[in-house]
């Protein structure tokens, strides 16, 4: 007995350390619960028995997600903004549209009066003609005054005729250059009108034929009283002669 329990003693120390070791050289993994292959393996008490699924969250979709836009009113300070707006652009656009016609009007005054001066500067004789406007315009005015006092005691158109014609065929005389240039003129502005271009040439062939006309009569009348006096003087001559 005493020989067991002294062997008791001895042999508890050795085992211990044996243990000791054992763990140290070959260390071993200790699990809380068995591994996966081990319950796949053992068969479940209950066959019945199934584990619930745990149910999936869905995630909420973009329509669900997304917030329905609200539908905010304009404020006084926006409807404000906007009439301001409206405004100075329909005084904008009155302003331009008066400027652009004041511009338009002043552009034609100035066209009038370009066209105008030289008009008149295109009516005056050139330098090298040599003709001048101030005495010639005062001979055209004094024939024009003889003639409306030659026809002040007839009707009213020829005292309205006479000094006219006088007065453009003194000028035809006196300022020839000018009338040309006045005659060319005329004629531009006829031409816009057609009734009266034509018109003015009937008119005018007419007076150059009657003028052509009257021309040659003159130089027979001339042809014929130059062969009466010839005749005349060749008897006188005659009868001269026959009375020595």
């Amino acid at each position: 007995m005493a020989s067991r329990l002294l062997l008791r003693q001895r042999v508890a120390p050795v085992a211990t350390g044996a243990i000791i070791a054992g763990i140290a050289l070959f260390p071993k993994n200790v699990h809380a619960e068995a591994p996966e292959a081990s319950n796949n393996a053992k068969k479940p008490i209950y066959d019945d028995f199934e584990i619930p699924a745990a149910p999936t969250k869905s995630l909420p979709s973009s329509e669900s997600t997304s917030e329905p836009t609200k539908s905010t009113s304009p404020t006084p300070t926006d409807r404000l903004a906007v009439q301001i707006r409206k405004t100075r652009l329909f005084l904008y656009n009155h302003v331009a549209a008066a400027e652009n016609k004041v511009n338009e009007l002043m552009d034609s005054a100035l066209h009038l009066e370009d066209s105008f001066t030289s008009t008149v500067a295109s009516l005056a004789p050139s330098p090298q003609s040599g003709e001048k406007l101030m005495p010639g315009t005062l001979y055209v005015l004094v024939a024009a005054m003889t003639g409306s006092i030659v026809s002040r005691n007839r009707n009213i158109v020829l005292r309205g005729a006479i000094p006219l014609a006088v007065g453009i065929g003194a000028g035809w005389v006196v300022l020839p250059v000018t009338m040309r240039n006045v005659s060319d003129l005329l004629w531009k502005y006829e031409q816009r009108f057609p009734a009266i271009a034509d018109g003015h040439i009937r008119t005018r062939e007419g007076v150059e034929k009657a003028w052509r006309m009257a021309r040659i009569h003159t130089q027979q009348a001339v042809n014929i009283v130059d062969d009466k006096v010839s005749g005349g003087r060749a008897v006188v001559e005659d009868w001269v002669k026959k009375g020595k």
